[in-house]
């Protein structure tokens, strides 16, 4: 079976199980939901203020519905030890992993398109005339997140103490693509607005890279 095949049915496994029940899309939702309020009326922004720190607070709540939504990517598969089933199946590893990856993105990208427009009213910031570079930043940025979380989730599936694991060994791995999209992101909303082309690199080569050595190594990150 071919690598794309594979993955699509991986993907299409991972959107109906969630779909199905939505409880992790939701909770999400509410959960960012709550913390670009809370933020809003702890710092009531005037628009200049809201410019310099909007795109920090963005990327931080992003960051916590990261979190939430890439912890149980693996912790569905120990049910019925059905990621033993699917290293046995006739497929290349790296799509077990790519299509958790795509499904991530997917998930992560559309909490982000829902929660934009709150965080324009809330924080009286247009975005409408730079949505298109915007959406493209946080397509990139999400990408890197969706990458190197589903890499780390699964290499912590199988630790006893994987939910303090996975964020001790992905935020510092994070760290260089958050202060990238949250530059990126304050370029774009700064008036006039401008897209960095530097930090416009440094997240697609860092999504590539990622990418490559998730591809590498991807039968050695599923092994128990």
């Amino acid at each position: 079976m071919s690598l794309a095949r594979a993955t699509g049915i991986i993907l299409a496994k991972e959107l109906r199980t969630e779909f199905r029940s939505r409880e992790l899309l939701v909770t999400t939702i509410v959960f960012v939901l709550i913390v670009i309020v809370l933020f809003s009326f702890t710092f009531d922004p005037t628009s200049s203020e809201s410019r310099r720190f909007g795109p920090g607070l963005l990327w931080l709540a992003f960051l916590f519905a990261g979190s939430l939504m890439l912890q149980p990517s693996f912790l569905r598969e120990q049910t019925n030890d059905t990621l033993a089933a699917l290293r046995l199946a006739p497929i290349d590893p790296f799509s077990i992993l790519a299509g958790k990856m795509a499904a991530n993105f997917l998930f992560l990208f559309l909490v982000e398109i829902i929660l934009l427009p709150v965080f324009a009213v809330l924080y009286n910031i247009a975005i409408l005339p730079v949505l298109a570079p915007l959406v493209l930043v946080l397509a990139l940025g999400t990408i890197g997140i969706a990458t190197t979380g589903t890499v780390f989730s699964a290499v912590s599936a199988q630790a006893r103490l994987r939910e303090l694991l996975l964020p001790l060994l992905l935020l510092p791995v994070l760290a260089p693509v958050l202060i990238a999209s949250t530059e990126a992101t304050a370029g774009i909303l700064r008036d006039p607005s401008e897209l960095s082309r530097v930090w416009l690199t440094f997240l697609a080569a860092f999504d590539v890279i990622f990418l490559t050595a998730a591809w590498m190594t991807g039968e050695y990150l599923l092994e128990e």
